[in-house]
């Protein structure tokens, strides 16, 4: 995966330094799936892909077990190290999240989708269709990720996330129109369609806004 000290090693990441690395995670990932599915039957299948992906601490893991499990053990200290303010606090956030209304807005939108399935079992074969449901999933993902952080957590990763959430629901906005001028949605759940993610989009914005006031406040700029 994408390494933090492959980009520039500034003091505080701004959203455009964030999107960046995301980016290279997104790649790095689908270099992984590709090589997985690529190897998935061969015996050195992990030392294969590990020199593929680069991890050089993986291909040379044999000769070097010992620092492997010097690592796994501070690692597991480290977890074990972690304080029940902490969790306490990242489940208030949590908790926070799910009672905003931004997120009974997917949850309203996720419901949709699963009913228009249920009744709607063409729909469930139709790449457009499919793609509307994953891409409305996904940017309900992105919102979590941007918004269940801890007062500490970056800012400019928040706004990167809100940006992925926000071009998921865009990509979700176009594939309903493209299913409305098919004919395969009719107009009046098209618009319905349209009007519920339209509802997230708008507060997307609302919070990428708000954020990057945070930001400009915090950082002067």
């Amino acid at each position: 995966m994408a390494d933090k000290n492959d980009f520039p090693p500034e003091e505080i990441w701004d959203e455009y330094v964030w999107e960046r690395f995301l980016q290279q995670q997104d790649r790095n990932t689908e270099k992984y799936f590709q090589l997985l599915e690529k190897y998935l039957d061969d015996p050195d299948r992990d030392a294969i892909i590990a020199e593929e992906m680069g991890w050089d601490v993986f291909a040379t893991a044999y000769d070097e077990q010992e620092e492997v499990e010097d690592f796994l053990t501070e690692a597991t200290e480290l977890l074990a190290g972690e304080s029940e303010e902490e969790e306490e606090d990242y489940e208030s956030e949590f908790e926070e999240f799910t009672q905003s209304p931004v997120y009974e807005d997917t949850l309203r939108l996720h419901r949709w989708v699963n009913n228009l399935f249920n009744k709607r079992a063409d729909l469930r074969e139709n790449p457009e269709a499919v793609r509307f449901a994953t891409r409305s999933a996904v940017c309900g993902a992105k919102l979590a990720a941007a918004l269940c952080g801890t007062e500490n957590s970056e800012i400019g990763m928040t706004i990167a996330y809100l940006k992925r959430a926000l071009k998921s629901a865009n990509e979700s906005l176009d594939s309903a129109q493209k299913l409305a001028d098919a004919g395969q949605l009719d107009r009046r759940r098209a618009n319905h369609a349209r009007r519920l993610v339209f509802r997230i989009r708008d507060r997307i914005v609302d919070y990428m806004r708000e954020y990057r006031l945070k930001w400009r406040e915090r950082h002067g700029h």
